[in-house]
């Protein structure tokens, strides 16, 4: 698939937006009760730290601004998650389809691949890279 090379950087780009996009509207729904008709959460409470994690963390990952921090704490918080409201609740530590915890896992791989990369050439990052 040698014809895709050309658009790495595009595609790792647009990952990067979706993911930290998504996971910030995780964070805002937590916090805000928006999208959706859902009550927020208390901001001092487990689930109150992680909709800050979510939704400022996935902004800066969305951006591209302080991606590779910003994705290793996501990637951290999604690992707590995966553990904590998933295995000790449903169970089934192979099988996230049971548990429902497959959001959290891709979630979780993901960022620590962004984590590792970095923001790429489209990002804040990037851009004050080739600045400098």
């Amino acid at each position: 698939m040698r014809f895709l090379q050309p658009y790495g950087d595009h595609v790792h780009a647009a990952l990067r937006i979706v993911a930290g996009y998504a996971f910030a509207l995780h964070g805002a729904q937590k916090l805000l009760g928006f999208p959706g008709d859902g009550d927020p959460v208390a901001l001092v409470s487990l689930i109150g730290l992680a909709g800050v994690i979510e939704l400022v963390g996935g902004a800066l990952i969305a951006v591209g601004l302080w991606t590779s921090r910003a994705a290793f704490v996501a990637s951290g918080e999604m690992a707590v998650a995966y553990f904590l409201g998933h295995v000790a609740r449903g169970g089934a530590f192979l099988f996230p389809l049971v548990n429902q915890g497959e959001p959290a896992v891709l979630f979780c791989f993901v960022f620590l691949y962004f984590a590792v990369r970095g923001t790429g050439r489209w990002g804040i990052d990037g851009l004050l890279a080739r600045s400098r």
